[in-house]
């Protein structure tokens, strides 16, 4: 749990430092008078400044961090996510996530193995507003996903109603149910900030909420791949910690509002 809270801290730094700039613009007041004389009254000057901001769009691609390194350190786990997003418009962008999770849990009455894919897809809303070249994102959408996988169960405790005679040890079992299928919906809030030219680095939270779930014969999902754990039932978290590259395929140019200005007498 502590390398949880290391992720989540260090990422929430390195956005602070990323997302923290911002950037001043200066207004120049044109006025323009013209000689006084006893019949000429000051004249009214406007001055337009028209500025263009071009977007750029295209398909950004990378990988979760998080999962990929877990392995190195938890012997009970092995996985990898592929996170994708592309961008529709000034706002909006549809996002997708694919994945393979292998986790054993050992709860205190069995101990089982889950193996499986899974797949994401849905959208992200930018609530951050861009200064001139910045493509920073704070980010809030939708996903519906789907996991298919199978759990094997090692062993299992039997319940031991009299614990006179002590604990019963475990009985190794081995057996493995394949076909399963598991589907929810979650909310996922994230940040993604722009490190090098097209490089990307990002965090993201997901809040799930389980709609689907088939469960084996005589046990529960202890884990389900892509959602995360069941032990709260319906709902479960997840976060990812994702470095990704950005593919631009066309540009936009926008016309930010003139400024108008008018000199006073």
């Amino acid at each position: 749990m502590k390398h949880t809270f290391k992720y989540i801290f260090s990422s929430v730094l390195l956005f602070s430092m990323f997302l923290g700039h911002t950037q001043e613009t200066a207004t120049k007041t044109v006025t323009k008078e013209k000689p006084k004389t006893e019949t000429a009254k000051p004249a009214l000057e406007e001055v337009k400044k028209d500025s263009i901001k071009t977007d750029r769009y295209g398909l950004r691609v990378g990988v979760d961090l998080y999962k990929l390194t877990r392995g190195l350190y938890d012997k009970d786990y092995k996985g990898i996510e592929i996170v994708g997003d592309f961008r529709l418009t000034k706002k909006y962008y549809i996002a997708a996530e694919l994945g393979f999770e292998d986790k054993t849990t050992d709860d205190d009455r069995l101990n089982s193995t889950a193996t499986g894919t899974y797949i994401k897809g849905g959208f992200d809303y930018n609530l951050y507003q861009n200064w001139l070249d910045m493509e920073n994102l704070i980010t809030i959408g939708l996903r519906g996903g789907f996991s298919t996988f199978s759990q094997q169960l090692n062993s299992y405790k039997i319940y031991n109603a009299n614990p006179y005679w002590g604990e019963q040890p475990a009985v190794a079992a081995g057996q493995k149910y394949t076909g399963l299928t598991a589907g929810w919906l979650e909310v996922a809030m994230g940040l993604k900030a722009k490190v090098f030219n097209n490089v990307f680095v990002g965090f993201g939270v997901q809040l799930k909420m389980l709609v689907a779930n088939s469960k084996p014969s005589g046990f529960d999902n202890l884990y389900i791949p892509g959602f995360n754990r069941t032990y709260d039932g319906s709902f479960g978290v997840g976060f990812n910690y994702t470095v990704s590259y950005f593919i631009p395929l066309y540009k936009k140019k926008t016309i930010i509002p003139a400024i108008i200005e008018t000199p006073k007498n």
